[in-house]
């Protein structure tokens, strides 16, 4: 196996692939290219949901706007002060500043705060705050921001539109935006979601490929679950795909799309996801770091916050 010219039949064979003695040279593989290009060091960045108000209506997730028995939060300048002060305290690298796609969150208001954090720390700051207009990501950059994480979930327009209904005042195709991240200098991540209703191994595998053509700093890639409260929760999936050609979104899949990942994009920071680690609260992140991964995302958001964001159940 040639990581650097995995084909599309390559990748997709693989993501095939039942057999565990076969598998085993796939970890393995992968936790040598992972020692080979980025070390054995395990990058913690502290993740801080800053709030779970979201416009979108998105298919799958437990924050779309009409879930309206979800209690909504916005996180003040201090509580985030505060958050970041434990990584601080902890020795962590990096805060992340996670949301739902909240406009309440103003692009002046955000730039201040990470004009603060730059100002009394030495942590680098990424965010993850949906699709954002030019300006508000040329601002956040110029306060400070490292890097900006934007998942494009699948390289099928069909499949995404499935998921992610588009607003109908703002249209946005998010692989211009992370050429546009790139082009502000931003450290650019992204990733997909494995096992979406209607995610044919091919499609997969070029979401895999995607990864590599678009040569990503950090690439997040976990199993699609649902909310019971969404549409695609209780059911409401319009795929035709016979049940051999659907991805499962298991943790097994989920290893493998992470070894692969780290074979095609060698020198990229992946995180053992908590979406995994809900899958498997024993071993999940563990096993993560063992097929590929380099970093773990603690959880820093306050408690009472921490149950309202609520993407998935638990």
């Amino acid at each position: 196996m040639n990581p650097a010219e995995l084909t599309l039949d390559e990748m997709e064979r693989w993501l095939r692939e039942e057999d565990d003695r076969k598998l085993e040279e796939l970890w393995e593989a992968a936790d040598r290219t992972r020692r080979e290009h980025v070390g054995d060091a395990v990058h913690l960045r502290g993740l801080i949901e800053i709030s779970n108000y979201c416009v979108r209506q998105c298919g799958y997730c437990g924050l779309r706007s009409d879930h309206h028995g979800l209690q909504r939060y916005r996180m003040t300048e201090e509580e985030i002060m505060a958050c970041v002060g434990r990584a601080v305290e902890f020795g962590y690298g990096t805060v992340v500043m996670q949301s739902g796609e909240d406009y309440g969150i103003l692009a002046p208001w955000l730039a201040g705060v990470i004009r603060r954090i730059k100002t009394e720390t030495s942590l680098a700051v990424t965010l993850s705050l949906g699709e954002r207009l030019d300006h508000e990501l040329e601002l956040w950059r110029n306060a400070g921001a490292d890097r900006y994480l934007l998942r494009f979930e699948t390289s099928d327009a069909e499949l995404y539109n499935l998921i992610h209904p588009a607003l109908a005042d703002r249209r946005f195709d998010r692989l211009e935006i992370l050429h546009t991240l790139r082009r502000l200098g931003y450290e650019v991540g992204s990733g997909v979601m494995i096992g979406i209703p209607g995610q044919s191994y091919r499609i997969l595998a070029k979401d895999i490929d995607m990864f590599r053509r678009l040569d990503l700093d950090m690439i997040g890639v976990g199993p699609y679950i649902s909310h019971p409260c969404t549409p695609l929760g209780q059911g409401d999936s319009t795929s035709s795909l016979p049940p051999d050609e659907q991805v499962p979104n298991t943790e097994r899949m989920t290893y493998k799309v992470m070894a692969l990942t780290r074979l095609v994009c060698p020198q990229a920071n992946i995180p053992s996801t908590t979406a995994l680690a809900t899958l498997d609260r024993d071993n999940g992140s563990e096993l993560g770091l063992q097929r590929g991964a380099n970093v773990v995302m603690p959880n820093l958001t306050p408690p009472q916050y921490r149950v309202l964001y609520e993407i998935y159940p638990d």
